[in-house]
Parts: C-alpha cells; structure tokens; sequence
C-alpha cells in the first residue's frame, strides 16, 4: 500500500493489445450446419502494442477515428475487458483482476451510456452510489451538492434523469462517476453532442478539479477544444497503434488546424464558408464585419478524421 502512495506513476501499460476473434459464416442453413463442424474464424486487432505512462494531477487527451481503439483501451484499464498481449498497473493494480480495492478507486465515463438509473432522480441514484460504494451519507449529500454548483445544475437533481436535456444527463452522470473520489479517471466522449454552453461548463469544470483533487484522467473526444483546453499530454491511435505521445502544441503546429465558419447575410439564403487557422481569426473577424448584416453564424471544426490523415502525412515527410 505504501508502494503504491509513493508511485510517479497512476498508469502503466507496456504493449497493451487486444484482439478480437469472431466466428465467420456464409449465409444459409446448409452452411450453418457446416458451422458446426467446420468453423471458420477471423481476428480483428482493436488494440496493440500500446505503451505509455501518465502521472497524477494530469490529463491525457486520447484521440483518434472511429474505430481507432480508443474505447478498447479505456475499457482494459478499467477491468471491463481482458487484454490479450501486454500488461496495465493503474494503480500499483492488475485491472482485469477486478480487485474491489481497485475499482472504488476507479471511475469510468462512457458518453454513450448512462450508468445513473433511467427512471428516478439524480438525487436518488447518488442515494444508490452512496450504498454501492459504503460511502458516509452526509458526507456524500454534502458532495454531490459542492459538485451540483460548479456545474451549475442543482436545480434539476430532483427531476427523473429521462427528463433532463442532453447536457443536464451528462453533469448528472459526471457528478456520479466522481461521487466516491476516483483517483483515476476515464472520460470517454463527455461532451458529445452537447452545445457550446454545456462544453464550456464541463470543461472549465474539470479543468479545476483535476488542479484541485489532482487525479490522473483519460480523455477522449472528436472535439480539439477539448484536447486543446484540458490534455497535459496527448495521445494519437491510428488503426488499434499509438502513433503519437507528446505535447498538445507539437501536435497542433504539425498539422495547422483549420475551422470553418458558416455565415449567412441579411436577405440572403446562401451560405457562405471561411476556413481559417487560430492565427487568421482576426482577419476573418475585421474581414466579416465588412461583409454587411449578418443573421446566422456558426463555427465549425474540421473533420476530424481529416486532422488525424494530415498529421500522419507531416509526420511521414519529416521522418
């Protein structure tokens, strides 16, 4: 125990890997029956040789396309899933022991799925937690309130979560998954799908209380504003590989991220499109303002696969 409150490290893995073997038919019942005695199989690598280090106190933006690998690897280390090549210590742990010592040390944050009950209150699932995790109940309701007013959202810990909007579930899910002070955190998409209000909140919020409570967080996401506010340290998966463990500037300088905006004039129906870079923004503004009255504005991120495309070429030239 004592090893482990003095380690550099919260996360260690050395060639983490995982493959996944799926049985392959043809269609029909006559082949169905051959199935039986003739199997055939295909592996599909979601995940290898992937090593790397993360300290506490800091973040790790995890990026990478659909089907990267980056769900993969958070569900690993979080015992979800047993890894096929390699070994994780998150912790001083073995994750896919499962040992309860670890996992209430452990949070696990899928953007996707809830783990807060449907059909009752934040209020009564936290009421839950409290039970699941033999936390005191004082000390947990005082919690849930301190967590309830950075994010701005006491007001609807008393309504069914199935009648919350998409950005009220996902603070009522973050405050669950931080209930029982994990020291080690892993976001996965926290802020999909939600507006600019919402991942403004979530981000300056998690932005204290990692400086504040100092845990170690796994961050994915498809939005760099994410990656870009929060990530101390940033990792790039590309076809189940690690391709990149470095700075988050680095990353940004090599492929010259571009966002789009999309305005439209007053009495016209056309939209009109600028693709800019950080440093062109102030041009783009003067240069807007010049157009006439505008009435609708929005600004995009480029896609994202393309950003992961124009780094691996930078990168294949410079090598």
């Amino acid at each position: 125990y004592k090893q482990r409150l003095l380690m550099k490290y919260a996360i260690e893995t050395e060639n983490l890997g995982r493959i996944y073997k799926t049985y392959s038919k043809q269609e029909g019942i006559l082949n169905s029956l051959k199935g039986f005695y003739n199997r055939q199989y295909t592996e599909k690598v979601a995940l290898k040789n992937a090593s790397f280090k993360a300290e506490p106190g800091k973040i790790i933006g995890l990026v990478g396309s659909n089907g990267a690998g980056k769900t993969t690897l958070l569900k690993m280390l979080s015992g979800l899933i047993y890894p096929t090549t390699g070994s994780a210590r998150v912790l001083g742990f073995e994750p896919s022991k499962r040992e309860n010592e670890y996992l209430k040390q452990i949070s696990i944050l899928l953007g996707q799925k809830n783990q807060l009950w449907w059909d009752i209150t934040p209020r009564d699932s936290y009421a839950l937690l409290t039970k699941i995790y033999n936390l005191n109940e004082t000390s947990s309701k005082s919690r849930v309130t301190e967590l309830a007013q950075l994010l701005q959202c006491q007001h609807v810990l008393d309504t069914q979560l199935r009648r919350l909007s998409l950005g009220e579930r996902m603070k009522m899910e973050i405050i669950g998954a931080l209930l029982h002070s994990p020291k080690v955190l892993f976001l996965d998409e926290p802020t999909i799908g939600l507006d600019i209000v919402a991942q403004t909140t979530i981000r300056n919020f998690l932005e204290k209380y990692v400086k504040e409570q100092q845990p170690a967080i796994i961050l994915t996401s498809h939005y760099m504003d994410d990656i870009a506010q929060l990530a101390d340290q940033l990792l790039l998966i590309s076809k189940g590989e690690i391709v990149y463990d470095g700075s988050v500037d680095h990353f940004m300088q090599t492929t010259d991220l571009k966002k789009k905006l999309i305005y439209r004039l007053k009495n016209t129906t056309e939209e009109k499109e600028i693709v800019f870079n950080s440093q062109e923004l102030t041009q783009v503004l003067s240069d807007l303002a010049k157009a006439g009255d505008v009435v609708d504005l929005k600004v995009e991120e480029v896609d994202f696969e393309d950003v992961i495309h124009r780094f691996l070429q930078a990168e294949s030239g410079a090598r």
